[in-house]
């Protein structure tokens, strides 16, 4: 009776046993990853060994990688190793090569600028040279992609580009030592008139908050005692640097942003540590609907501590810490982690249920521009109220929206034909060719005096016309008439820009930039705000 008991509770308790541990490997070991792995893996070796044509496997595995990805948020991406060294090089802040910036203009290789600092600058390259060989080999109808792959290379090897000049009969052939490039992430600073400062930081690389820093150190020795941070269309960065900067304008030991995960080792919050001569400075800071992320986590720290005015257009609204994984290939996985808060508890991630039109939305906005210091421009959503230092009521949960809002107006469709054929550039780079001895003799090095005298004469406004409709752009004379400020002004700052570089190009272009004109306005209300009086 005991024996034939025994056995059949043996075998029972053996089975349940193995049963409970098989449901116990699938919560704690993964089960369902390995079971996701050993399914994709079933696939894609049937394919590749059934399918009716040879198939692209590498291609496959890298739309199936898409795919997975597109069931996540937004900015959870796969990097191909194609893109992953220019990616990298932007965020790193430099490349090595022979150091210019460069289009192709009726297929003819064309400097646009020489990068300052850099081997072509040294030698005497100038805007609007064009390069027509390169070792000796005629390079008229090169790509872009084929210019990266002939002129970057190694710090130190050489290259020999044959350029023609205009005024020149002969080509010059300079012998070039590839160098080190740096890639600016401050793109210009200047001071606007004897007091207000302007700096403009186009994103967040590994050495902005050096190159910020030193832009505001040689302003404050030329007299700022106010300053506009520019931060319109920067699509964000490092968070370092962010909170770096951010910290430059924030006293005490504050906190700047805080991000938590699903994963508790993701949960970082960060501070204000050091002090800088710019904490009490008056600050207006520039935003619009293409800054994100790090611009965010600047303006929002900014914004929730009373300690300066954000002027401009609602933020993008991204709010997702990405960490990147390499892959063996020397592709890349960039996926999100954590949420990022801002100091008051604020995520201003914008919902991202319908992906399709994350990024066509952001035209949508109705805002009404003027004071919004009381942020009644948003007090009818339906997104969660936060106070700032001062106790005035924030919203989270899509973007940084500004206490003075004022739009930067829309260009007809004319005008985005222009600049989507390239035309202004194309029409200076002749227009120079016919002009610039004279220019160069009446303005020598005196930007300003430009800025204030220089003018297109009613001809030359005909010829951009006739030039425009001779590259299949016609004239439609009503949105020609509405944007014809705009269109000659940014002609001038293109020409500016052949002898100034950025500042040419900011200076004239501020002129009639009602954003920036609005806020130059302001700075009596960021300085109550902040109590700075």
């Amino acid at each position: 009776m005991g024996n034939s008991f025994k056995y059949p509770f043996l075998f029972i308790a053996l089975t349940a046993g193995i049963v409970l541990g098989i449901q116990i490997e699938k919560i704690f070991s993964g089960d369902n990853l390995r079971d996701g792995i050993r399914k994709f893996n079933d696939v894609l070796t049937y394919t590749e060994k059934f399918y009716v044509e040879e198939v692209d496997t590498p291609k496959l595995v890298e739309e199936a990688i898409k795919g997975l990805l597109d069931q996540l948020d937004p900015h959870s991406v796969y990097i191909p190793p194609k893109q992953f060294d220019s990616i990298e090089e932007s965020f790193r802040g430099d490349f090595e090569g022979i150091g210019i910036e460069f289009q192709v203009v009726n297929d003819t290789l064309t400097v646009v600028s020489p990068i300052t600092g850099g081997p072509s600058e040294a030698l005497g390259i100038m805007s609007g040279d064009r390069i027509v060989k390169i070792e000796g080999e005629d390079c008229i109808g090169i790509t872009n992609d084929e210019v990266r792959e002939k002129l970057r290379g190694k710090a130190g090897t050489k290259v020999i580009v044959t350029i023609i000049r205009h005024g020149i009969d002969e080509g010059i052939e300079y012998k070039i030592t590839r160098d080190k490039i740096p890639i600016y992430s401050v793109d210009t600073h200047f001071m606007y008139d004897d007091k207000i400062g302007y700096v403009s930081v186009s994103r967040f690389s590994e050495t902005t908050y050096d190159e910020l820093n030193d832009a505001l150190n040689d302003l404050n020795t030329t007299g700022m005692k106010k300053l506009i941070l520019d931060l319109r269309g920067n699509p964000g960065g490092y968070l370092n640097q962010a909170v770096k900067i951010a910290d430059l304008f924030i006293n005490g030991d504050k906190k700047i942003v805080y991000t938590r995960g699903r994963r508790s080792e993701f949960d970082e919050d960060y501070f204000a540590k050091r002090s800088s001569a710019y904490e009490d400075i008056p600050l207006i800071v520039l935003i619009n609907q293409g800054s994100a992320s790090a611009s965010e986590i600047v303006s929002g720290a900014v914004q929730d501590w009373d300690r300066g005015l954000i002027v401009g257009e609602t933020s993008f609204g991204k709010g997702l810490v990405q960490r990147q994984f390499p892959l063996f290939d020397n592709s890349a996985l960039r996926i999100t982690i954590s949420k990022y808060f801002t100091p008051s508890g604020r995520s201003i991630q914008r919902g991202y249920e319908n992906k399709k039109d994350y990024y066509s939305d952001l035209g949508e906005r109705n805002e009404e521009e003027g004071d919004n210091l009381k942020h009644t421009a948003e007090q009818d959503s339906s997104r969660p109220e936060f106070k700032t230092s001062g106790g005035r009521t924030v919203y989270g949960g899509g973007g940084i929206t500004p206490d003075y809002i004022t739009k930067s107006g829309k260009l007809t469709n004319y005008t985005r034909d222009l600049l989507r054929s390239n035309l202004f550039y194309q029409f200076v780079l002749k227009y120079l060719d016919k002009n610039g001895d004279r220019l160069k003799a009446k303005y020598k090095d005196d930007l300003d005096k430009f800025r204030r005298e220089f003018s297109f004469s009613p001809e030359e406004e005909k010829s951009f016309i006739r030039f425009a409709m001779d590259k299949d752009v016609e004239l439609v004379e009503e949105e020609f008439n509405k944007d014809k400020v705009y269109i000659f002004t940014r002609l001038k700052a293109q020409v500016a820009r052949n002898y100034w570089k950025n500042e040419g190009w900011y200076t004239v272009l501020l002129d009639i930039d009602i954003q920036f004109l609005k806020s130059v306005t302001l700075f009596d209300e960021a300085e109550d705000l902040a109590k700075l009086k």
